[in-house]
């Protein structure tokens, strides 16, 4: 996939938008590029090195909403995805566009990617 403009809102652990998740690079939150491949989804921020990569096999849920880490999206759909690492239970916020249709599309076609339980 070619390589589309983002922004990556933040990771919160079990969902507690007061619980952000602040080791292996995602504390910060900004914009950048995303894109997807066999192995899972990647979010590369501007002026950083390595992207932030969740596996596909790790994907609990993917889903959408307004709100994410403690902040609010101008009304842009925010493309939640649910991961496990380790014991922990991580929600990453990405605005991937601003069309609710066009996330909603994305959203779909990461899950059809993602772990045969993702519904």
């Amino acid at each position: 996939m070619n390589r589309q403009k983002g922004l990556y809102m933040g990771t919160e652990v079990n969902e507690k938008w007061w619980r952000r998740y602040t080791r292996d690079r995602l504390f910060m939150r900004g914009n950048g590029e995303y894109w997807y491949d066999r192995a899972g989804f990647y979010f590369l921020r501007y002026l950083t090195k390595e992207p932030i990569f969740i596996p596909f096999q790790k994907i609990v849920e993917i889903k959408s909403g307004k709100w994410h880490a403690g902040r609010w999206a101008w009304g842009n759909p925010i493309m939640k995805i649910v991961w496990k690492k380790g014991n922990l239970t991580l929600s990453s916020g990405f605005i991937v566009t601003r069309k609710k249709e066009e996330a909603h599309n994305i959203i779909e076609l990461l899950k059809s990617r993602a772990s045969p339980q993702i519904s």
